[in-house]
């Protein structure tokens, strides 16, 4: 069987003019990641990437300190399959149809809204980022033009699938990328429905990795949210 491990990328810059790139942070989550790995020396036959900054640049961290530990690391095959699912376009369409009709949202928009200190608007941005997320996942709101949850987890699978296929009996081969292709992967593993698998996606931790052991149509998991490496203050963050 094949070994295919998903990588969350380390931590963005949340609330920050452009969240689709790592902060500092997550440049240490990614190269502790790479050094923890490179110690044992864990050999991968294939590295693929997702598209966003965020997820490539965590991969290119983790081969920086393979290369820096005088070990081989394959380049990185960058594949669409693995991009997150569209988020901020989701919460555009969405939140202003559910801010007229909903009072939990409006209540958890007020909330956020209200909130000065970034810790505070940390927390009451992911409540309502959450709140909406949910609804669009279980279908209760439609974002038109948009892929929905269920196509996203369908590409997901796809990507997958083409790893499987390109990873040898017994090979190693790491994808990094996002929450989301993580919850799509689990939710192939363990038969997860849609909410169930939004769950898990909100329990990952920046520059974690879960594991699969996939063989022909067999896809099982083997590992999940592991984050032996991040061990000081301030390195398990979710986002």
């Amino acid at each position: 069987m094949s070994h295919i491990i998903l990588v969350r990328h380390g931590q963005a810059s949340f609330l920050g003019p452009d969240y689709d790139k790592l902060c500092a942070n997550g440049e240490a989550q990614a190269g502790l990641l790479g050094e923890y790995w490179s110690r044992r020396s864990v050999v991968f036959s294939s590295v693929y990437s997702g598209p966003c900054v965020r997820q490539r640049e965590t991969a290119r961290i983790v081969a920086e300190a393979y290369r820096s530990a005088g070990l081989a690391f394959p380049d990185t095959v960058v594949m669409s399959e693995f991009d997150e699912y569209q988020a901020e376009a989701v919460l555009r369409e969405c939140l202003p149809q559910l801010l007229r009709v909903n009072a939990e949202i409006r209540a958890l928009h007020r909330a956020y809204e209200d909130s000065s200190e970034f810790g505070d608007r940390r927390k009451t941005f992911q409540r309502l980022f959450e709140a909406v997320i949910a609804k669009w996942v279980a279908g209760e709101m439609i974002a038109p033009g948009i892929e929905s949850w269920h196509e996203f987890c369908l590409r997901v699978e796809r990507g997958l699938a083409q790893v499987v296929r390109d990873t040898a009996p017994a090979g190693n081969a790491v994808v990094f990328t996002s929450a989301g292709a993580i919850g799509a992967a689990m939710r192939r593993a363990l038969h997860l429905s849609a909410e169930d698998a939004l769950h898990l996606t909100w329990m990952s931790r920046n520059a974690s990795f879960s594991g699969f052991l996939a063989s022909g149509e067999r896809f099982t998991l083997s590992t999940f949210n592991a984050h032996p490496h991040l061990d000081g203050d301030g390195l398990l963050t979710y986002r």
